[in-house]
């Protein structure tokens, strides 16, 4: 992964550009359908119980009215293309699916105001599409098929442009089936161009879960192997489909494709039980495994900003540095209050931004896969010495940790306290034993509704009724954490517990709210948040 050096002290105060919700356009065609039920009650509206003619468009004047408000600025051009591809993860070669040949796909860098102008370019046997996790970006440019866009076809491209509001670190991936456990993923970073962070290097370290092309198995193997293993709930996965296919198991997920992939008795305290569904013969840190591990190089002294990210499908990690302590500066993109810890725990989609003072040495930058018993590392060297073990375990894993719940917003960042306009109820189902994983006991289908307004302030009230832990991610918007926790996009919601979150809905159009375990989101734990028109 690149390194970026920055020595300076760019101001006081963190900027933040607006609220960084911004709003959206895409097509009206894919908002038509049956409309499946709601949770949040429309007041204005009485019993009326919406049709998909009462709601925003994703491609409609008031999505076009909000970007044209923001005033999208210099244009930064780039070409992705998503293209099978002959990946070396460090020793060991595998056939997979990359942006441009590389793991992770090269890294989109822009700054806040300019407008990110990217051509997909699809090279792939399945139709695919470009989600921009963490980004409150136009609807029509968020990347879902056949709710905010038609799949980009094989041999087809597809123009994603936007105004960028909010500086931060995030990425992009598809939306598109279990895509994501391919190699199909790029970091994103939003500069600030009134930084008030002063650092000497910047380094990107992205975190995934990996078996895609390992001993004949795929994503799509492992999906089908969880359906039939758990109850043979065939048709379920896959929700992302082109016009006119059947909802099936993709080529090449026929029974015996790979050694069995499913995880049993995988345990953690912190993820309340259950660590995950998928027992992965590999772990990464920036596209490499551990004995062939990236090394970063600093000086001593030198003081490093690190962008944390969790690319993974089905793992939380928990990272350390090991003989330094880190101190927490962003969650999901927004500033929080700078706090110290020797370790961080992360659910698949989050990001942290932490820096660093480096010492005198050579230091493991290592990754423990929560309940999943396999740790790993990249390097830090700063002097000579020998490289730490394949599978170091820094003492730092298993000191002071904090997840999001202990951080606080920055003051720059903090949502105003007000009562909440609407209340959305999400309640998380289903079971390992059956996956039929679900939001309110249905599985997604893209003419689901949860009608909220522009101007609410809405509450996410969701509730874990599963024995399972769940990433939990909002598209186009951020929510805030309550007691004053950060603003974010993806919140872990451990088995058995409720939270609630506000958001303010100033983002029209139609966004997804899901779990981002990619197995139970592609086995239907999606739903779709509707602003309804005035």
């Amino acid at each position: 992964m690149r390194t970026h050096s920055r020595r300076a002290l760019l101001g006081a105060g963190i900027a933040v550009v607006g609220s960084g919700l911004l709003a959206a356009r895409a097509t009206g065609e894919f908002s038509s359908g049956p409309h499946s039920g709601t949770d949040g009650r429309d007041h204005a509206h009485g019993p009326h119980r919406p049709t998909p003619s009462d709601y925003v468009a994703p491609d409609g004047p008031e999505v076009a009215d909000a970007e044209r408000k923001r005033s999208p600025g210099p244009v930064r051009e780039f070409t992705m293309t998503a293209t099978p591809a002959r990946i070396d993860l460090g020793g060991h070669t595998v056939d997979t699916w990359a942006y441009g040949e590389a793991l992770p796909g090269k890294e989109i860098r822009v700054t806040t105001g300019d407008t990110l102008a990217m051509n997909l370019v699809n090279h792939l046997p399945q139709s695919t599409s470009v989600h921009w996790h963490g980004l409150a970006l136009r609807n029509d440019m968020d990347g879902v098929p056949t709710l905010t866009q038609r799949p980009v076809m094989p041999g087809a491209s597809f123009p994603y442009r936007f105004a960028v509001t909010h500086p931060g670190t995030y990425w992009l991936h598809p939306h598109s089936r279990v895509q994501q456990d391919r190699g199909l993923y790029a970091p994103l970073i939003v500069e600030d161009p009134k930084e008030p962070l002063s650092y000497d290097k910047e380094w990107v370290v992205v975190l995934d879960d990996w078996v895609d092309g390992v001993d004949g198995s795929t994503p799509d193997n492992v999906l089908a192997e969880l359906n039939r293993g758990s109850g043979g709930m065939s048709g379920h996965g896959g929700m992302h489909m082109d016009e006119g296919e059947h909802r099936a198991p993709a080529a090449g997920a026929e029974p015996g494709g790979g050694p069995s992939r499913m995880l049993t008795g995988s345990y953690s305290k912190l993820l309340g039980g259950d660590a995950g569904d998928v027992d992965y013969p590999y772990h990464l840190i920036n596209g490499r495994l551990a004995k062939d591990a990236e090394t970063f190089r600093a000086k001593p002294g030198d003081r490093i900003r690190i962008r944390l990210l969790n690319a993974g499908a089905d793992t939380a990690y928990r990272v350390a540095l090991g003989g330094h302590p880190m101190t927490v500066t962003h969650a999901d993109g927004f500033p929080v209050e700078h706090a110290e810890t020797d370790a961080l725990l992360l659910g698949m989609g989050e990001r942290y931004d932490v820096l660093v003072t480096a010492k005198d040495g050579v230091f493991p930058l290592a990754a423990l896969a929560e309940g999943k018993k396999h740790t790993f590392r990249a390097v830090l060297r700063t002097g000579g010495g020998e490289a730490p073990g394949e599978s170091a375990r820094p003492g730092e894993l298993d000191g002071r940790l904090l997840s999001a719940y202990r951080l606080r917003a920055a003051e720059s960042a903090r949502a105003v306290s007000r009562r909440p306009d609407r209340t959305v109820e999400l309640t998380l189902t289903g079971s390992m034993s059956k996956f039929d994983w679900a939001i309110n006991g249905k599985q997604y289908a893209p003419s689901q509704r949860n009608p909220i307004r522009a101007g609410e302030r809405v509450r996410l009230a969701i509730r874990n009724h599963t024995r399972m832990w769940h990433p939990v991610h909002i598209h186009g918007h951020h929510f805030a954490l309550p007691n004053g926790g950060p603003r974010k996009d993806s919140a872990i919601v451990l088995p058995g517990r409720s939270l609630d979150v506000d958001f303010d809905a100033d983002n029209p159009g139609l966004w997804m709210v899901h779990c981002h375990n990619v197995y139970h989101s592609e086995s239907g734990m999606m739903t779709v948040l509707g602003y309804l028109k005035d």
